[in-house]
Parts: structure tokens; sequence; C-alpha cells
């Protein structure tokens, strides 16, 4: 793929990059392994003095960046606003939470024979980001802030068709003053992504993106003996029982499945209804995922935007009309529009089987699909079946079902009566094809440094 910013409303290429020359991107990874080696000796209050330079000066070009989003992947302005927000939040947490993340944990020296003991975490070196496009500055934020607060050095793969949001972070993060090199980003195509991963002056590597990425990045990674964190794909399911407020939960469910114009790993996209309660479900969600505005991102009016590409509309297509040709049931949407740009309305689906390729896969659009089950033991028996574990999502107002939901679902995240997102405050990650290891929190921060073991001995 061209690395180019292509308008999502239009089809039009608004601006072409050219990918680093060999020698170029040398010079990068020379320049990165020279930052490691001193940037590591700064002091964490000077890491998270320049943190909090970056969120001052974020908060003062969120308009200018939220267009700048909008205008690469399509999500609605608004959106793009609160992606930028929760940016700033979460530069702001790691600079306050930081130092303490930090600090040298002490152990029972007694019980070891030793005069001291404590483990001390230290930053690993280079790592990786290979990020994907469909929250451009927070899905690389929440990898930067935490690597450079641990005083890791990054190297910013971006998706190829955001690269001025990938080239503001690196620009972000330079003015507010960290020193140079520490945080770079490559303008490479995927297929340079090994020859940076093998490279050994590259320590680490975290992959948001598909499973066959993912598997790419992992068998390199493996190989190379390097660690490596993966978020990949979700096809998080929603689970309704009859205790629940239909009418909150509905309101939910619409922006479960359609928020970042349902381009979203943790969007919910399988929805397991109690079957007494199905029917009035289903009304209600059909009805308020047809009152969604289709349209303009930059229209304070529209609810839902393009999807980013061209190939990733056709993606969505074709999942529905396998479904279609199989016997599923269109209750909404489920046609192209006609006119310029890569838009595609809220739909919704029953009678999804397991001869349909999207109930074993990931829809990355707005399309939903509905199924009435008898029991939560049911609803989670088939949300199981998965291949994916990122997210889940229960609604009702029983106790049981509750500790039996938090139990028993397979996934990295479980949310009871609220929308599965992110917060920079608790782990975030998956099971399963989901991938592992766990970004933000303070895990976040810790799964690219080393937890080195100190043991002091009592003196002679």
């Amino acid at each position: 793929m061209a690395i180019a910013t292509t308008s999502p409303v239009t089809g039009e290429v608004l601006r072409r990059y050219e990918e680093l020359t060999p020698e170029e991107l040398e010079d990068k990874l020379a320049r990165a392994a020279a930052a490691a080696a001193s940037y590591r000796l700064t002091g964490v209050e000077e890491r998270a003095a320049w943190l909090q330079h970056a969120a001052e000066r974020l908060e003062k070009e969120i308009e200018s960046v939220s267009r700048m989003i909008t205008t690469e992947m399509g999500k609605t302005f608004r959106a793009a606003e609160e992606e930028v927000a929760k940016c700033i939040h979460g530069l702001r947490f790691y600079a306050a939470e930081g130092p303490a993340f930090l600090r040298d944990m002490d152990a029972d020296a007694g019980r070891v024979g030793a005069k001291q003991t404590f483990v001390s975490h230290q930053p690993i070196g280079v790592v990786l980001a290979v990020m994907p496009w469909n929250l451009p500055l927070w899905q690389a934020m929440r990898f930067a802030a935490p690597a450079l607060m641990a005083g890791n050095v990054g190297l910013l793969k971006h998706a190829s068709n955001v690269p001025q949001c990938a080239l503001y972070l690196e620009e972000l993060f330079r003015d507010a003053g960290f020193p140079q090199d520490v945080f770079q980003t490559l303008l490479i195509s995927s297929g340079s992504v090994e020859q940076v991963l093998r490279d050994p002056r590259v320590a680490a590597a975290t992959l948001t993106g598909s499973e066959p990425a993912g598997r790419s990045v992992a068998t390199i990674a493996g190989n190379e003996i390097k660690k490596v964190v993966l978020e990949l794909g979700g096809s998080d399911p929603f689970i309704v029982m009859p205790s629940t407020d239909l009418e909150r939960a509905t309101d939910v469910a619409v922006k479960a499945r359609c928020l970042n114009n349902g381009q979203s790993c943790i969007n919910a996209k399988r929805f397991y209804v109690h079957q007494d309660i199905a029917d009035s479900f289903i009304e209600m969600f059909v009805a308020k995922m047809g009152a969604l505005v289709v349209g303009d991102p930059m229209d304070e009016a529209t609810d839902v935007g393009p999807l980013a590409t061209e190939s990733g509309r056709q993606d969505v297509m074709g999942y529905v009309d396998d479904a279609v040709g199989k016997g599923a049931t269109v209750l909404l949407g489920g046609e192209r529009p006609d006119g310029p740009g890569w838009f595609y309305p809220p739909t919704v689906l029953t009678g999804v089987t397991p001869q349909m390729r999207m109930y074993h896969e990931e829809v990355f659009g707005p399309v939903a699909q509905v199924w009435a089950v008898p029991s939560l033991e049911d609803a989670l028996h088939e949300a199981n079946g998965h291949p994916y574990g990122l997210g889940s999502n229960l609604w009702t107002e029983d106790e049981a079902e509750r500790e039996l939901f938090v139990r028993d679902v397979q996934s990295g995240m479980a949310f009871v009566n609220g929308n599965t997102t992110s917060y920079p405050e608790i782990p975030f990650g998956g099971v399963k094809r989901s991938g592992y290891g766990r970004e933000l929190s303070d895990l976040g921060m810790r799964e690219f440094m080393n937890a080195k073991t100190v043991w002091i001995g009592q003196d002679a």
C-alpha cells in the first residue's frame, strides 16, 4: 500500500509520502540505539515533565489534530476530539503515576538469606510499535506514554493511510522536550517490518492489528527471542438478560457497535439476547441503528462516517453478501449506498450460522449479528466458542449472573452494564486469538522492562 493520505469521504489522494530509503532507515535505527543508551539514564521526574509538556501542547492543538484524524481515516470530528482527549488523559496519567510504577519493589530479605533484596524495573531499550489506523493517535499513545515514561525508546511504524498522524506524534514528543531520537516515526511499508524487528538494536515489539499480522510478527520475534505484545482482532459478545433496563442497554448497544464507524477491535459485534426479551430488544435496537445519520464526518449532525479504506468496505460487503447468500436475514441496511466515498450503513442481521464467514471472523464495520438465547449459560457457550477473546459485555441486574459472567467468559476484559472501552488506569488486552500481553496501567508499562532481581548479602 502506498504511504498516502486518501480522503475516505471522496476517495481522493490528498498527499503522498516517500518511503524511507535503506540508508535513511539505517540512520534512524542507529540514532534510536544511541538515544536508548543515554535516555535510560534520565530521571523519572524529567520524563514525567516531558509527558506533561506533551499533554499541554496536544490540548492546545486539539481542534487541528482532530481534523487531521478525521481527514485521514474518516471518523466523526466529535469522535476524533474524544480520541485526542483520551491521549491527553493518558499522558497525564503516566506523568503522575509513572514514578510510583517505577519504584523498586522490596522483598523479604530474611527469607532468602540477604541483607537486602528487591526488584528493579529497568528499560529494555528500543521498542518497535506497529500500529493500526482506526485510532491513529490513541493506539500509538497507549504504547508511547508508558514506554517513554519507563525509559525506553520508541520506533513507530504506523498504518500507511495515516502518515500525517504518525509524523505528528514524532513532532509532539520532540517539541515537548524529549531528547532527540527518543521517539521516531518510520515511514516504511509492512514488508520492511521484518528487517527492523530482526535488527539486534531493536529489543522488542508491540503490534495492534489483524491476526495474520500478529502471527507474522510473533513468528519473527520468537525466532529472534524478543518480547512482543499482541493486541489482535476481536468479535466481542454483548449479552442482554431480562432484568436489565432495555432502553439503556439498546442505547449502549448502538454505541458499542457503531463507535468509530464500527471499526474498533472492542466494538460489540455479536449480540446474545435472552429469548424472553429478544423481540423487544431487536425492535428497539433496529430502530435506533436506523436513526443514525451517515454522512460527512465533519458535520456535527453525522453519527457514522465512511469506512477508512476502499478495501475495508469491500471486506464488509463480502461478509454481508456471504451471510445473506447462505440464509441470513437483513433487518436493516446491508446495501452499499451510491455516491463517492467509502460509506456503509448501520446493518443488523439475524439467522447467522456457522456456515457463514462472519460467524467465525471479525467484521470491521457497523454490522451487528443478533441471536435469541434461552439462558446466560447458553449465551456464554456461544460467546466462548469464538476464536477471539478480547472484550465482553453483560447487561443484568442479577448478582448471580454477574458472578457467573465474570468467572466464565473467556475474554481479557469483562464489562458489566457499561460499554467496553480502554482506560489508562486499567489493563487492556485479550486471550485466545485476540493476542497476549497487556497495554495500559502499570502492567502495560512493565511489559517492556527488565524485572531485575537484586540480592545483597550480609556484610563480611
